[in-house]
């Protein structure tokens, strides 16, 4: 078999490299507090789009820093019996959106209610308040990476607004708390990491070739290009002779998915190609490794950054079982 990273056997206990600051945990139970202390101001309006059996609304709330986010959110026309409906809340790629309202609705169909996040800085309707509220596109990962406090990185507040979306949906009258799952790939499998660690009422998560792992083993494999590119770009420009390099790679640790996989308490469904040269799959096990909580990982031994044969029909059923 053609190996693009590691063999199997050492993918399934490799533990990372990327190293984890140290006060990490108050790092992020401190971010939480801000975040809950927020009024979110959530605001339902009617969708433009609409559909027979769906409900669709573009939802509003306020997260940290002020920005206006944005996020898709259907529900099933019909009322729920007995407890609330499930619901499923989803993350996109590096760069886009949350995707058009038609593929959302075979989850509504199935009687689930769907919230689809804009990122915010990206291609939806997210504000960026760092200076515009326009797309920036790319350069993310290092966004705030040279201030004084790791608290201005831009994912802190990516990652906050995942898990503030998810607890915002638990708290819609018409969703079972207790039934809220979270799902995405690439970017948006290192946010349904991310949301699942920061909000462990999140019961199902089913992370897809998660982004935003093991930043330095990225760099370390010479894949530091695509996706990963700006952390070159930082380096060339900024710490050309890496005389900083481990406490640069120390502050990426705080938005690192590896390192907050621990918290994660929902089960876990991961899907990994093991040609991935976008995402490595070692930078993938390293999160999924760290997971404590019951886990599976669907290996696809020739697939690279793509769409996975059946990995959404496995997720569906994933989810059912909620």
């Amino acid at each position: 078999m053609p190996i693009l990273d590691m063999p199997l056997d050492k993918l399934r206990t490799y533990e990372g490299r990327n190293p984890c600051p140290p006060d990490i945990d108050v790092f992020w139970d401190e971010s939480l507090v801000e975040m809950r202390a927020l009024d979110p101001e959530v605001e339902l309006a009617p969708a433009r789009f609409e559909a027979p059996r769906a409900e669709c609304f573009d939802l509003y709330f306020t997260g940290v820093g002020g920005a206006r986010v944005h996020a898709k959110f259907l529900r099933p026309r019909e009322a729920p019996v007995g407890r609330g409906h499930p619901a499923l809340l989803q993350f996109h790629g590096y760069g886009v959106s949350s995707g058009d309202w038609l593929e959302k609705l075979a989850w509504v169909g199935q009687g689930f209610c769907v919230a689809a996040l804009d990122c915010r800085g990206q291609n939806g309707l997210s504000e960026d308040t760092g200076g515009i509220k326009g797309p920036t596109h790319s350069g993310h990962i290092i966004r705030g990476l040279r201030d004084e406090s790791p608290t201005k990185l831009l994912y802190r507040s990516i990652f906050l607004d995942a898990a503030q979306l998810a607890r915002i949906v638990m708290g819609l009258p018409e969703v079972d708390d207790a039934r809220v799952g979270a799902t995405g790939a690439s970017q948006g499998g290192g946010l349904t990491l991310a949301c699942a660690a920061l909000e462990p009422r999140v019961c199902r998560a089913a992370p897809v070739l998660p982004f935003l792992c093991d930043y330095k083993r990225v760099w370390e494999m010479d894949q530091a290009k695509d996706a990963y590119l700006e952390l070159k770009t930082y380096f060339k420009h900024f710490d050309p002779r890496h005389e900083r390099e481990e406490a640069i790679f120390t502050r990426l640790g705080y938005i690192d998915c590896q390192h907050l996989a621990r918290r994660i308490r929902a089960r876990v469904l991961m899907g990994v190609g093991l040609m991935d040269s976008i995402c490595p799959p070692s930078t993938q096990f390293a999160a999924f490794n760290r997971i404590t909580s019951p886990k599976d990982v669907l290996v696809y031994p020739d697939f690279g950054h793509e769409t996975l044969p059946e990995m959404g029909d496995r997720i569906f059923r994933f989810m059912l079982g909620m």
